[in-house]
């Protein structure tokens, strides 16, 4: 059975804390209902979210979504910050740029970037202010991730502009279903229902902002979907297609092939 960890009380919205140094080597494990900013200013070895591996070097940003499974194998002493972020802390928020910010911070997995004081510093003030429970110290919170999440992007898009548009908003709730959705449904046209859109409209956007067809993007997330199940679960492959609401198993092996090039038995197999 796959571990489940909670690093967060019940009643806070957002948390931060350093990260702890005694952490060397981990299980395979998730955290459920949060999002996870991971800054690493010191260490060395490798971070494995899902089924990808990452080195880790000074300085690195981890970005974990929601249900992703990770495991660490850090060879020597870590240095950092880590940050845990509910919904409920973004939709109580009132700041619409705080909002499209973390949407497009929902994007990225990891970035390995330069020393910053001025990071680190952001990092210790949200870590000394505390959490949401005390409510008069909400804005201050918000303030300081709003500051933080824009010198993270200073740094991954010194050249580009954050695009801010109604399409980038709509392009933007359609990852976040689709990343937080436990139980995933193969057909575009039940999320731009839920968008209020149509699968036309959807289509459409997703081509301006990532050359990409709504249903392409939607296979992106299926198939991450199966294979973190094929490597981290027992599941039978007939209880995979069923979850990732396939009409049948046969549908669903081909569909698995038709864009890893492996069926679901022999992916499973392979060393990871």
């Amino acid at each position: 059975m796959l571990t489940i960890k909670n690093k967060i009380e019940q009643s806070v919205l957002i948390k931060a804390l350093p990260f702890k140094k005694n952490i060397r080597k981990t299980v395979p494990h998730k955290h459920h209902n949060y999002f996870e900013i991971i800054y690493l200013s010191e260490g060395t070895g490798t971070h494995t979210i899902d089924y990808q591996t990452y080195e880790i070097q000074p300085s690195t940003l981890f970005f974990m979504h929601r249900d992703q499974i990770h495991h660490w194998d850090i060879t020597s002493e870590p240095e950092g910050f880590v940050i845990i972020i509910k919904n409920g802390f973004i939709e109580k928020s009132l700041d619409g740029e705080l909002k499209r910010l973390f949407a497009k911070l929902s994007e990225q997995a990891v970035h390995y970037t330069k020393p910053s004081e001025s990071v680190n510093l952001l990092f210790n003030l949200l870590v000394i202010e505390g959490n949401t429970s005390d409510l008069s110290n909400f804005v201050v919170i918000e303030s300081l991730l709003k500051a933080l999440i824009s010198k993270i992007f200073a740094s991954i898009e010194t050249t580009q502009t954050i695009h801010l548009g109604v399409t980038r908003t709509l392009f933007q709730q359609y990852i976040e279903l689709l990343s937080q959705s436990t139980n995933l449904r193969n057909h575009v046209a039940h999320y731009a229902e839920l968008l209020n859109t149509t699968p036309q409209n959807l289509n459409a956007i997703c081509r301006k902002e990532v050359n990409q067809t709504a249903a392409q993007v939607l296979s992106t997330r299926l198939i991450n979907e199966a294979k973190r199940q094929l490597i981290y679960t027992d599941n039978r492959v007939s209880e995979i297609a069923f979850h990732l609401d396939f009409v049948d198993a046969s549908h669903f092996v081909k569909y698995f092939k038709r864009h890893t090039g492996f069926t679901p038995m022999v992916f499973r197999s392979q060393p990871f």
